[in-house]
C-alpha cells in the first residue's frame, strides 16, 4: 500500500535529501538536460529551483556579470559562490520569489517534490512576460486517486498512472511536455489552475527513469 506523506514529513525523507542526483552539475550540463542555452536566456534573471550545490550558478555569474541569479535548494549544501548569486535554503513547494525571472529551471528536482503540479503552476506565475520555464518532469510519477488516467492501469486504481490525463491538462494550460525526454517548458508568465487536488506523496516509489529513487505524487481530479 502506498504512503501519502504530507510536505513536512516528506522533507525529512532520505530520498528527498538525495545527494547523488547531480548536486554538483555544471552549467554545461543544463544544456544537455534541458535543451537550452542558459546564458542566452538570463537577461531577465535566472532562478534555479533545486539547484544542488550551486556550481552552475556561480559559473553563470562569472560569465554574465551583473545578472540576477538565484538558487533554491532544500538541502542547503552550497559551494562558495560569487557574491552576485543568491542561494536560498528552502523547499520549492513553499518558497516564492519577490519578483519575476526571465529564466526558471529545475534539473531533476521535481522528482523529489511532493506537489509537483503545484510547483509548476506557481513557477509559471514567477516568469517575466516573455520568460522561459523549463524542467525535467516525469508524468508517470503523478498518480490519480480515481484511476481515471486514460491509460490501461498496470497497478491498483489508487496508483493509476496519470500520464496522459496530466499531460493533456498541462498542455491545455500552455505548457509543452516532451514525454520522450521527460521535459516540460512554458514561455511567458501566466496564472495556471490545474484540475487536480494534491493528496500527498510516496517516497518509497522506487527508481524512476533516471535510475535514482524518486517520489510519486497523488492527486484527486476535480472539475
Amino acid at each position: 500500500m502506498e504512503r501519502r506523506l504530507d510536505e513536512m514529513t516528506l522533507q525529512g525523507s532520505p530520498v528527498v535529501a538525495n545527494c547523488a542526483m547531480n548536486r554538483e552539475r555544471t552549467l554545461r550540463s543544463y544544456g544537455r538536460e534541458l535543451g537550452i542555452d542558459v546564458l542566452a536566456e538570463i537577461g531577465g534573471g535566472w532562478l534555479d529551483l533545486c539547484c544542488g550545490a550551486g556550481r552552475a550558478l556561480a559559473e553563470a555569474a562569472v560569465r554574465r556579470p551583473g545578472a540576477r541569479i538565484t538558487g533554491v535548494d532544500l538541502a542547503g549544501r552550497f559551494l562558495p559562490a560569487a557574491s552576485a548569486v543568491r542561494l536560498v535554503t528552502a523547499s520549492v513547494a513553499e518558497w516564492a520569489p519577490d519578483g519575476p525571472y526571465g529564466l526558471i529551471t529545475c534539473v531533476h528536482g521535481l522528482h523529489y517534490v511532493g506537489d509537483k503540479l503545484g510547483v509548476l503552476a506557481r513557477a509559471a506565475s514567477w516568469l517575466s512576460a516573455d520568460g522561459l520555464l523549463v524542467a525535467n518532469f516525469d508524468a508517470a510519477s503523478v498518480r490519480l486517486a480515481d484511476g481515471s488516467s486514460g491509460e490501461a492501469p498496470d497497478r491498483s486504481p489508487s496508483r493509476a498512472p496519470g500520464g496522459r490525463r496530466v499531460a493533456a491538462a498541462l498542455r491545455a494550460a500552455g505548457f509543452r511536455y516532451d514525454g520522450r525526454r521527460q521535459r516540460i517548458s512554458l514561455r511567458g508568465r501566466r496564472e495556471v489552475r490545474l484540475p487536480f487536488r494534491y493528496l500527498g506523496a510516496d517516497d518509497q516509489a522506487g527508481p524512476n527513469y533516471t535510475g535514482q529513487p524518486a517520489v510519486d505524487s497523488f492527486y484527486e481530479p476535480f472539475q
